[in-house]
């Protein structure tokens, strides 16, 4: 997987995956991570908005307090992952997987 800059497109960062990673606070504001294996990743208070992680496996990842707004999540495995206080709103949610996600009511 390639993780590239949202200013001009250059490759920045080259990995094979990015389990149990910690990537907290980190700006991936328009990232492409489609399909990123991400499981039990911490990602919280990550800038996430507007990134791509559609069928990303985010199973049991740390997305407390993450910036979700406009984030493509559709088909992303999310089962068991910590969404409280995560900015969800205008993220597309379509066929992710949240069982036993744990969520606030003010996040959606």
């Amino acid at each position: 997987m390639e993780i590239t800059s949202r200013w001009d497109n250059q490759v920045i960062l080259t990995v094979a995956n990015l389990r149990r990673a910690n990537l907290r606070g980190a700006d991936l504001v328009s990232a492409d991570l489609r399909g990123a294996d991400l499981v039990s990743a911490d990602l919280g208070d990550a800038d996430l908005y507007a990134a791509d992680l559609r069928d990303a496996g985010l199973y049991g990842a740390n997305l407390y307090c993450a910036d979700l707004r406009r984030a493509d999540l559709r088909g992303a495995k999310l089962r068991g992952a910590d969404l409280r206080g995560a900015d969800l709103r205008g993220a597309d949610l379509r066929g992710a997987d949240l069982e036993g996600a744990k969520l606030e009511v003010s996040d959606l």
